[in-house]
């Protein structure tokens, strides 16, 4: 399983929430295929947030694959009213900072690359894969809290407010956490500005 595999369930909206729930009552009362349905829709996420927070596609994996786990163990405690994304991230979250910090070290390995569609130049695929390799050791450098909060948001599209559900921490903190993550961010990859276009 790769962690740059591409799903999005939040942007199901409303039929998607509704979907969660009714999945949700059928894991708690026992079905395992349901709870696998909702594994699948969610695991995109799951990994792509626990990469965030450890820097490696193995470690994120496990760390996804823990929150999995707890999150069945814990299904019956889910209040089906609430987004079911939302605590279920919040869980792998827990979980990767668990292995985190029995790992101890941070690594910052590159996320893997689908192949692109049509035949870029040699030079702006290394572009591309040196860029991403930048954009990953500058998240690395995040503040796990702003790290998270800045993925969420800006790659699966979470609202500031569903992410406040995530990390525990009031909406105006994950904002505040965004703004500077970003800035961070954009510090870091100035010189990148415009070194991919026009190749």
């Amino acid at each position: 399983m790769r962690v740059a595999e591409v799903q999005h369930p939040h942007s199901l909206g409303r039929t998607g929430e509704v979907e969660d729930a009714e999945l949700s009552a059928r894991a708690a009362a026992g079905d395992r295929a349901a709870f696998g349905r909702l594994v699948e829709r969610y695991a995109g996420q799951a990994r792509r947030l626990a990469y965030a927070m450890l820097g490696s596609a193995d470690d994120a994996d496990d760390a996804a694959q823990d929150g999995f786990l707890a999150a069945l163990k814990s299904i019956e405690r889910y209040d089906p009213a609430r987004p079911f994304g939302p605590w279920l991230l919040r869980i792998v979250a827990n979980a990767a900072a668990d292995r985190r910090r029995r790992l101890r070290v941070r690594a910052t390995e590159v996320i893997p690359v689908d192949s692109p569609t049509g035949e870029p130049s040699p030079e702006r695929v290394t572009d591309q894969n040196a860029f991403r390799a930048a954009l990953n050791v500058a998240l690395a450098k995040l503040p796990a809290r702003q790290r998270i909060a800045v993925v969420l948001l800006d790659m699966e599209g979470y609202s500031h407010r569903e992410i406040a559900e995530v990390v525990k921490v009031p909406e105006g903190t994950v904002r505040s956490d965004v703004f500077h993550a970003r800035r961070a961010l954009r510090d870091a990859l100035a010189p990148w500005k415009g070194a991919l276009e026009g190749k």
